[in-house]
């Protein structure tokens, strides 16, 4: 592509050819969304994951909003990072497809049980833990540290 040219062992010009085999961020991507799906979309390693938690509000009340903000805000003062759906005109049903199809390490939801101070917590490709609002962070933390 250059027009490169060397001189050989024996003297003589000679064009190297290169190639490269080497394993970039796209064939790592490749390799992970091979070896870490299932039928619902990707498990991400809570190692390389894009978010280590993803904030679902699944309840149209005006109070779970704003819990769910100010989750996101301590989750992330914490140091963790946090992606956060709030989106308003959005079924719960679709919330929970997107967030198993993204496939974020832990997935917090803000849903019906939030009205008695509980937030479900969905390890992806694991259990689901009802979690009282109050230990939800501290919760995790250890489950993001391992």
């Amino acid at each position: 592509a250059f027009d490169v040219q060397i001189l050989d062992e024996n003297g003589k010009r000679a064009t190297p050819t290169m190639g490269s085999y080497g394993i970039g961020i796209t064939r790592m991507l490749a390799v992970l969304a091979e070896q870490r799906h299932d039928d619902k979309g990707l498990r991400w390693p809570v190692e390389i994951a894009p978010y280590q938690v993803h904030v679902a509000v699944a309840n149209k009340d005006a109070a779970a909003l704003e819990a769910g903000a100010k989750l996101v805000e301590e989750l992330d003062a914490a140091g963790l990072e946090v992606l956060f759906d709030d989106r308003a005109k959005v079924s719960p049903g679709v919330k929970f497809k997107d967030a198993e199809l993204l496939g974020m390490p832990f997935v917090a939801i803000l849903g019906r049980a939030f009205a008695d101070g509980i937030i479900e917590l969905r390890i992806r490709g694991g259990e689901t833990l009802e979690v009282p609002a109050s230990e939800v962070v501290s919760r995790l933390l250890e489950l993001v540290r391992g």
